[in-house]
């Protein structure tokens, strides 16, 4: 189970709007009475910045990865140098470097893994996120351009967690949503209490000291401390006494001024979270765009930051978080949303003086398609728009404030050709000017800029091709799959066939389930892909219902019991495997991680004669330790997906693997990151005490130092060969 960026903050009434057209009106909704504000005593106190020693490094990495990628740009004002993440010192950590030479520098050499990055408009400050440990709890830190003066602006206690919004406009402050230490959480699998950590590496203090990277729960033996099992004792998933949906969770954003020379402001605090982020705040500061809402039920709202009033909300789409801008002159609103539509489009929202809305409109929209990205030049004149094309993206440019036009209207569309399949991130760089990250299914991502708006050029330092795959194994490019469920939903994925074999001739294949559940099978390049198909197995890697990028209606077709028809839509989509791939129908397997690893434990249970075996990473087995264990604000946006812990308790327990771990068949191997909060890890080890029990094979591969995403190189590998030598023994390849 995965969420999209951001914390995440419960919702209020949905707010009725006439169908954009031509400046139709709307009606706000009223102010959400769970929302805090300056003065009241809901917030969580002021984050406190705090200098750190130094931590920039070399020029290059001490050790370079073959293989390496670089994402997340953030440029500066005039777009001649960026900030980025990159992977080639073996962790996500923070680089900086020229957008025309190979001049780069690793400005912060700590291990925690880097999230997100924003460069200040007034180019003093570079804001990142990280995750102590590969945790999910996470906080902010700035540095300086030139490496120096870094320093923790919000999450230093290591129970708390702290998400980068969006600069004010003159580089005064940055926006940062706060989450305090939440009340005692509880321990689901090893009936600890956890009171607020003490130790300054971010780790609770009962936590062990211990040596390796991995530990195996089970017989087999991989890099790492074998056999030693996780602490705790079992407990009864479904006692009444278990905690169900926890009342803390608060959200609170702060303006801090990385010079420290004016104390964090308060812009709002709301209970109860699910999600919040400051997407922009409009020029002269009076206004800002929030994003909030459980997954499914995104929001953006619009609020005076005077009195923090709310004056304007829509509904938007799940994905990427940065919903939209303010024009330079606050009276226009560009949103990214799918209100009162199946796909996401274009809209823009006119506004008065006090930013309330005098209409909606329109501007753009594509039949099918869902608007993914949405970015404006630092003028606010030209927009960037990568529309979602059945999972590959297109660019195009458009002009927001054209001559001779109304202000909420655009001029033509100019298509900007992308080289390789997939954008995931566009940024503003200097006067129209454009970065982007960018990936695909031969290629490691890499980071290119949009040269006068007509040709891309990559940045020296970027990824290369060769660095992909080692010489003489090119990556296999997957072509598309459409099917049928067999309530008549559509269905479609990407097939990876595996080199040397004949085209007709059945191969051992994996259906691979992708997270989420509100995230997309793209066609970009996998290294656990890469791993598989070169042990001789093909790869059918499905989006199932409740996917991205198949519409609203898709994405909704799972909720409540609709989740049943989607473990069905995995055995339709191997049975299609077989019948087009081909696969081999004697030996087929499942695997997936986060709701995938739900999907494969549930797929097991569901469908025990179908696979031979399966690989559940990260996931959910039972749904009421779930969400007494994950943390506060995931659970109040899942409930929204899943289901209430209390008013369907029933329905969850019917959804629950675990509840049929008697109709378990096959060999089973689980991994989890240790640290992770997002699904805590004893989801899978009761799981697979519970398959041992009954005396079926089953492992646990736990990863040292990570949490609910695998981020440091040698964990990496270590779990693509874990799973790889998993699969080709159980396949017989």
């Amino acid at each position: 189970m995965t969420d999209d960026g951001g914390m995440r903050v419960a919702h209020g009434p949905a707010p009725v709007f006439a169908r954009p057209g031509p400046l139709t009106s709307v009606t706000v909704q009223p102010p959400d009475s769970r929302t805090g504000d300056a003065r009241g005593t809901a917030r969580a106190a002021a984050p406190a910045p705090v200098p750190l020693p130094e931590a920039g490094g070399p020029r290059d990495a001490v050790t370079r990865l073959r293989a390496h990628g670089c994402w997340y740009p953030s440029a500066n004002a005039d777009g001649t140098e960026v900030a980025f993440i990159c992977d080639r010192g073996g962790v996500p950590q923070l680089w900086s470097g020229s957008v025309d030479s190979d001049d780069v520098r690793l400005l912060d050499s700590s291990p925690d893994p880097v999230k997100e990055v924003l460069w200040s408009p007034n180019g003093q400050w570079i804001a990142y996120t990280t995750a102590p440990g590969g945790g999910e709890h996470t906080r902010v830190l700035c540095v300086r351009p030139d490496g120096t003066g870094r320093r923790l602006l919000a999450g230093a206690d290591p129970a708390s967690s702290a998400y980068l919004g969006c600069w004010a406009h003159d580089g005064s402050s940055v926006a940062v949503t706060f989450a305090a230490p939440a009340a005692p959480q509880y321990g689901i699998t090893t009936g600890h209490v956890a009171t607020a950590p003490d130790l300054a590496d971010g780790r609770p203090a009962d936590w062990a000291d211990r040596g390796g990277r991995a530990t195996l729960l089970g017989p087999a033996a991989y890099d790492g401390a074998v056999g030693e099992e996780p602490s705790g004792t079992p407990t009864d998933a479904w006692a009444p006494a278990a905690p169900t949906v926890r009342p803390d969770g608060g959200l609170s954003v702060y303006l801090i001024d990385p010079d420290g020379l004016v104390s964090p402001a308060l812009l709002t605090t709301e209970t109860h979270a699910a999600s919040l982020r400051v997407c922009d705040l409009s020029r002269d500061g009076s206004l800002a765009l929030l994003r909030r809402g459980p997954r499914g039920r995104r929001e953006a709202v619009v609020r005076r930051t005077a009195d923090s009033e709310s004056t304007f909300a829509m509904p938007v789409a799940d994905g990427d978080p940065w919903i939209g801008r303010f024009s330079p002159d606050g009276r226009t609103l560009w949103l990214r949303s799918n209100a009162d539509r199946e796909y996401a489009a274009l809209l823009a929202v006119a506004l008065d003086a006090d930013g309330g809305p005098r209409g909606v409109s329109l501007v753009t929209e594509r039949e099918g398609v869902d608007l993914e990205l949405l970015t404006l030049a630092h003028d606010g004149r030209t927009a960037a728009l990568a529309w979602n094309v059945q999972g590959a993206s297109e660019l195009e440019l458009v002009e927001t404030h054209p001559t001779r036009q109304p202000p909420d209207d655009t001029g033509p569309a100019r298509p900007l050709p992308l080289p390789h399949e997939v954008a995931t991130r566009v940024t503003a760089a200097g006067a129209g000017g454009l970065l982007l990250a960018l990936s695909g299914s031969q290629r490691r991502p890499g980071l290119w800029r949009a040269h006068e708006g007509v040709s891309m050029l990559r940045t020296p330092w970027s990824s290369q091709d060769e660095d992909a795959v080692p010489p003489g194994r090119p990556p296999v490019r997957p072509v598309p799959l459409r099917l049928t469920a067999r309530d008549g939903l559509p269905l479609s994925g990407w097939y990876y066939r595996a080199p040397g074999r004949a085209r007709d001739e059945p191969a051992p294949c994996v259906i691979h389930l992708h997270g989420g559940p509100e995230e997309q099978e793209r066609p970009v390049f996998s290294p656990l892909y890469h791993e598989l198909v070169g042990r001789g197995l093909d790869i059918f890697a499905p989006d199932v219902r409740g996917s991205l990028g198949h519409g609203r209606s898709f994405v909704d077709a799972d909720l409540g019991a609709g989740r049943f028809a989607a473990f069905d839509d995995v055995a339709d989509c191997a049975a299609h495997a077989v019948m087009a791939g081909p696969a081999d129908p004697t030996r087929l397997a499942v695997m997936g991680r986060s709701y995938g690893g739900y999907l494969t434990f549930a797929s097991v249970v569901w469908h025990p004669d179908l696979f031979r075996t399966a690989v559940a990473v990260c996931g959910m087995s039972d749904f009421l330790t779930f969400f007494a264990g994950t943390e506060p604000w995931i659970a109040e946006s899942a409930a929204h997906k899943y289901g209430h812990p209390d008013r369907d308790r029933e329905l969850l327990r019917s959804l629950s693997p675990m509840s049929r771990i008697d109709a378990l068949r096959v060999p089973l191997l689980a991994v989890h990151g240790e640290h992770d909060t997002n699904v805590p890890p004893g989801e899978s080890q009761q799981f697979v005490r519970a398959a041992q029990e009954r005396g079926i094979e089953a492992e646990l591969l736990t990863l040292r130092d990570e949490g609910h995403d695998f981020l440091r190189a040698d964990n990496r590998r270590l779990f693509r060969r874990a799973a790889a030598d998993w699969l080709e023994g159980h396949l017989h390849v």
